[in-house]
């Protein structure tokens, strides 16, 4: 058995003083009471940490590959996408292993202690099947495994180049699946899963209304049967205007009046939404799952922040393209854009939480469940994922309470003040780094090369 002590720490009873923390041979919380005289490795502050809800973990190493202008006169989303398909055309699965593996260790150093990997890319060049349908599927694990960062697997359907029903050309081809492919697909992946960590889960992801047809999203949400089903939806203006011109509706309209929605639902950016769209998808029960720093990568749009929370809604965020992953960052962008579009300052904080305590606790409660993960909260029974910060710093010192998420956060200094992190017990980072962090890079820079 594990202990923890903390000077401070965020629990389900608010933050409490001289705290100390007992985690099971299971991996989850034991017990939790007064710090007692003894051997327990000691943090200044000990936080929730929360589970990146959406990552395209093969997406890591174009980071810095597409900030050049191409032939267009402005750049986009799509042609940025035109640039990762091309980019595919290289990825063998030894370097698609090692790119996750460098992924998911940042994501321990992010603080970040579980992901949910939105995991599209199935097959070799030109859409060659493997001879093993869930071979990508098994290295995201296997990488997921070595760095010991909790996995929810979320493999994809995707099925069309576009709402017309065009097929799938150039590196698309990775991604296809027909409907029985995916059945395949998805079985294997969870017997991938069955033989990981008992805190690792599964679920499953429609890749969004352009991909995938009615039929599709129907089988796709058999499959789920209460597990968490995820979505892109609503990310880019050619998207809406596609969806509208096929189905009739905009694509948060049509989902709302056309899926059984509710809070098994996931769905991705939601940057184009309308305010009756916004209120109705906050009422739903269903999670946004926001990636704000990769939303300002590619100019997708601000997502209605203020509104949605004031309705009630829940969100939770991701690294997505995983260009630079930074929880801190991730919260201060989403915040910093609602203020740049109002034109106020601190309009996501309430009368009893700060700007930081309001969107951390969001982020963890909605990454548990985007994960279906028992995290998220220090509350006995709760898989022990933890993050630790120290306060011995010009960022913190002295701080206590919200104001110590409110100058994470604003400063964007989390990660240069985290000490540890646990995934379900498992303690993955130490003194800020991943205990496996020079073999990883290693490896991953040597992809670099063969890339290049």
């Amino acid at each position: 058995m594990a202990k923890i002590q903390a000077k401070q720490a965020l629990t389900d009873a608010g933050w409490v003083a001289d705290i100390e923390i007992d985690i099971g041979a299971d991996g989850k919380i034991l017990n939790i009471g007064p710090a007692q005289l003894g051997d327990a490795h000691q943090v200044d502050v000990l936080l929730p940490a929360p589970a990146n809800l959406h990552s395209h973990s093969f997406q890591r190493a174009m980071a810095g590959l597409t900030e050049a202008r191409g032939p267009d006169v402005t750049d986009s989303f799509w042609s940025w996408r035109r640039l990762m398909y091309h980019f595919l055309d290289q990825l063998s699965p030894d370097q698609v292993e090692a790119i996750a593996a460098q992924v998911f260790m940042e994501m321990a150093e992010a603080g970040y202690s579980s992901v949910a990997e939105f995991h599209y890319l199935h097959h070799g060049p030109n859409g060659q099947p493997y001879d093993n349908i869930a071979e990508l599927a098994e290295r995201i694990a296997s990488a997921a495994s070595r760095v010991g960062l909790g996995l929810t697997l979320l493999p994809v359907q995707y099925e069309f180049g576009g709402c017309d029903h065009r097929p799938l050309t150039g590196g698309q081809k990775r991604f296809g699946t027909t409907k029985d492919q995916f059945a395949a697909l998805f079985g294997e992946s969870r017997k991938i899963i069955a033989k990981g960590p008992t805190d690792w889960g599964i679920g499953v992801a429609p890749h969004s209304l352009r991909a995938v047809d009615s039929v599709g999203l129907r089988q796709a949400i058999e499959l789920a049967q209460g597990l968490p089903l995820h979505m892109h939806l609503a990310e880019q203006m050619a998207e809406v205007a596609e969806v509208e011109a096929a189905l009739g509706a905009r694509p948060v309209e049509w989902v709302l009046d056309n899926l059984p929605v509710d809070d098994s639902f996931y769905f991705i950016h939601c940057t184009q939404m309308t305010a009756n769209e916004t209120h109705r998808l906050a009422r739903s029960g269903a999670v946004a799952g926001l990636c704000p720093i990769t939303e300002s990568s590619l100019g997708d749009g601000i997502f209605n922040g203020t509104q949605y929370l004031s309705a009630s809604g829940s969100i939770g965020v991701g690294s997505d393209s995983n260009v630079h992953i930074s929880l801190w960052d991730e919260l201060k962008t989403l915040e910093y854009s609602q203020r740049l579009r109002d034109k106020k300052r601190a309009i996501l904080a309430t009368p009893d939480h700060s700007t930081g305590r309001r969107l951390f606790d969001s982020a963890v409660k909605g990454g548990a469940l985007a994960a279906g993960r028992a995290s998220g909260r220090i509350t006995v029974g709760a898989w022990a994922d933890l993050l630790g910060v120290n306060m011995d710093n010009e960022v913190l010192a002295n701080r206590t309470g919200d104001t110590v998420l409110d100058s994470l956060m604003v400063l964007g200094s989390g990660n240069q003040c985290l000490t540890d992190v646990w995934s379900a017990g498992r303690h993955i980072v130490k003194e800020g780094w991943h205990i496996d962090r020079s073999q990883i890079v290693s490896e991953y820079t040597s992809v670099l090369g063969q890339l290049e």
